[in-house]
């Protein structure tokens, strides 16, 4: 069985082009100071900018520097740009912010309280110049946000991932950055593809399985979701519930059997007693996948791979598949 690849080496490998303009990049970009709101104005302010959001077009600053992400592929977005953010919500089972990011990144950001229900008085007190979301969390909100400062939110999150960045990078003003961004992640895939044909794993179907606490259900992912676009990228196959055009298959534990493929990856979002993980894995199902017993069936960390939603998350799981399918 592969050995989990260490996150260092992973990013030390990634050909990802984040800040820098570089097609290639051996190490994380090194991020100027957090904005501290006390900058000398520049003597040539850059004009706002109007942008075409969920809600409609939004009036925005034409160089924003302070800005609060309210979900995690805002916040990928925004690191992956270079304007790493003043404030950021988290996910509601997590005690941190994602880790894939250096802490001494996230150490700076101020928590404005969990994905979906931000605390508008702590977003407030960081003075931000933008904040950027999504409708299917804070659509409810918006107008209260609004009010704040000007908001950008795409409709969704997730599977239109792409879009999304290219909408975050319209509202951050970074959008050559963006491209040069895309174009990099291209690249990545086609030499994931390449790798992991030549190493004759091409042909496996590719199970993707998250345990949810709270959850009675096990969630099987399918194509419309963040995952489950990577694995279309890098023309990977699916196990038949899962090669779906759905977000996600929901199952109980006593249907394991459906989560089987011939390579396995699984995550827990919470507690993984009080998501039932615990108990399935202990399960007579789980030992009789066929994934688990040819010893492919992989933990992964759920934080990248169902919250790293973005370029620098993608690149980084592209850099996993890699590895464990032996490529």
């Amino acid at each position: 069985m592969p050995r989990q690849l260490s996150r260092r080496t992973a990013l030390a490998g990634l050909g990802a082009a984040l800040v820098t303009g570089c097609t290639a990049s051996p190490a994380p970009p090194a991020f100027p100071d957090l904005p501290s709101g006390t900058e000398t104005p520049s003597p040539a302010p850059v004009p706002n900018v109007t942008v075409t959001a969920a809600t409609g077009e939004v009036v925005v600053p034409g160089a924003p520097r302070r800005v609060v992400v309210l979900d995690t592929a805002e916040l990928d977005s925004a690191f992956t740009l270079g304007i790493p953010p003043v404030g950021a919500a988290r996910a509601a089972a997590d005690r941190e912010l994602p880790d894939y990011w250096p802490a001494a990144w996230l150490d700076r950001i101020g928590i404005v309280g969990d994905i979906g229900s931000p605390d508008s008085a702590r977003i407030s007190a960081l003075a931000p110049e933008l904040l950027l979301g999504n409708q299917t969390r804070d659509g409810a909100r918006y107008d209260a946000l609004r009010a704040v400062a000007p908001t950008v939110l795409s409709r969704t999150t997730g599977f239109p991932w792409k879009e999304n960045f290219q909408l975050h990078a319209q509202a951050l003003g970074r959008q050559a950055q963006g491209a040069v961004v895309s174009a990099e992640y291209g690249r990545h895939v086609g030499r994931v593809v390449q790798a992991i044909g030549n190493a004759g794993s091409g042909g496996r179907r590719i199970s993707v399985v998250r345990f949810v606490e709270g959850s009675p259900t096990v969630r099987l992912y399918g194509k419309q979701s963040f995952v489950g676009t990577l694995l279309t990228d890098l023309q990977l196959g699916r196990p038949d519930p899962q090669n779906v055009d759905r977000f996600a298959v929901e199952v109980p534990p006593d249907r394991i059997g459906q989560a089987d493929g011939d390579v396995l990856f699984y995550s827990t979002y919470g507690d993984p007693a009080k998501a039932g993980t615990d108990a399935v894995l202990a399960g007579a199902g789980w030992q009789a996948l066929g994934a688990v017993r040819a010893h492919r069936a992989f933990a992964v960390e759920d934080q990248l791979w169902f919250e790293g939603i973005g370029y620098t998350g993608a690149n980084l799981i592209l850099a996993e598949l890699q590895h464990f399918l032996g490529a």
